[in-house]
């Protein structure tokens, strides 16, 4: 039987009338006239090729057939109840959540965000994705992706997006401790001009518009860069930088970790700095959902921590170091 041809009220009606053994009581349950009920029966009776139910005395008694419905229809419409009136619970829900990270985030936030979330809601499974994933499998419209944080120019303007912003950070220049040219002094445009470079692609192997952003602001204040190698990420942009004499730009926020780690140095780039605004992003068809709308505050509330080093403004030069 081809499930779309029936009208699935009727399965309501005939499990509402097994369990109140009349068609009265019934129609009281449903709030409909005794005539719709036993109209109902009828057709229900016409499409199973049974009679269901047959009165006796006041009442009615079911068939075999009947009694073989009766479970699996108990099953399948408390089912459908709770999947209807069931309200979202953190504690007990094992949903998967899926948040877009550049690779800066995969290094720096993902840790903070995985204990909250972990504490917050402890069964459900957090899926980091790549920024290559989201724009190859167009994450935030099709599903495979709850938020995006990116940085504010990296996705237009599109009514179908909420964005909000998460913090501000500028960008930095890392270099080898003992590169020496820069010894004893500030970097200056010239010097800035003259290095040879690591270049980050993020996504898909091409310039995202944040690299394309960060581009035309270097050429707004006179500075260029030539770009002897070209990495798919900061961790192996900041690997060769300190072992060689190669820089690289990368966020502030990100440019200090790696120096804890590694023999390299931070600086400010010459002229006025960089800044830009880290926003969280997400798709209209999550907009309301409650469970996606807890994630997203979870996430708000770990990135916008004053104390995790995520507001870093203090510009660093030559001699600090």
């Amino acid at each position: 039987m081809n499930l779309s041809s029936v009208d699935l009220n009727l399965l309501l009606v005939l499990h509402t009338v097994l369990k109140e053994k009349t068609v009265a009581r019934a129609a009281e349950t449903l709030s409909v006239t005794s005539p719709a009920v036993s109209n109902a029966l009828a057709r229900l009776r016409q499409l199973l090729g049974d009679p269901l139910l047959v009165r006796r005395g006041r009442g009615l008694v079911a068939t075999p057939r009947a009694l073989e419905i009766a479970p699996e229809l108990e099953n399948a419409i408390g089912a459908l109840r709770r999947a209807l009136n069931e309200r979202f619970d953190p504690f007990t829900t094992r949903r998967r959540f899926a948040i877009a990270l550049s690779d800066a985030d995969q290094a720096w936030s993902v840790p903070p965000i995985a204990s909250a979330v972990a504490h917050q809601m402890p069964n459900v499974q957090l899926q980091i994705v790549t920024l290559d994933t989201l724009e190859a499998e167009d994450g935030l419209a099709s599903g495979l992706v709850d938020a995006l944080m990116g940085p504010e120019p990296m996705h237009q303007a599109e009514p179908t997006l909420h964005r909000e912003d998460l913090y501000e950070d500028d960008a930095a220049f890392l270099i080898n401790k003992s590169f020496r040219a820069l010894k004893g002094g500030r970097l200056t445009a010239a010097q800035f001009n003259a290095l040879r470079h690591v270049d980050t692609w993020l996504v898909l192997g091409r310039p995202s518009r944040g690299h394309r952003y960060f581009e035309e602001f270097l050429e707004r204040n006179g500075l260029k860069r030539t770009a002897a190698l070209i990495v798919p990420n900061f961790f192996t942009a900041a690997m060769v930088a300190a072992s060689s004499e190669l820089a690289s730009i990368m966020p502030r926020r990100l440019a200090e970790r790696f120096a804890s780690m590694m023999p390299l140095k931070v600086l400010p780039l010459p002229g006025p700095a960089l800044r830009f605004t880290q926003q969280l992003i997400w798709h209209d068809r999550t907009h309301n959902d409650p469970g996606a709308i807890l994630f997203r505050g979870i996430v708000r509330d770990v990135m916008r921590r004053p104390l995790v080093g995520r507001r870093i403004r203090r510009t660093v030069s030559v001699e600090d170091r």
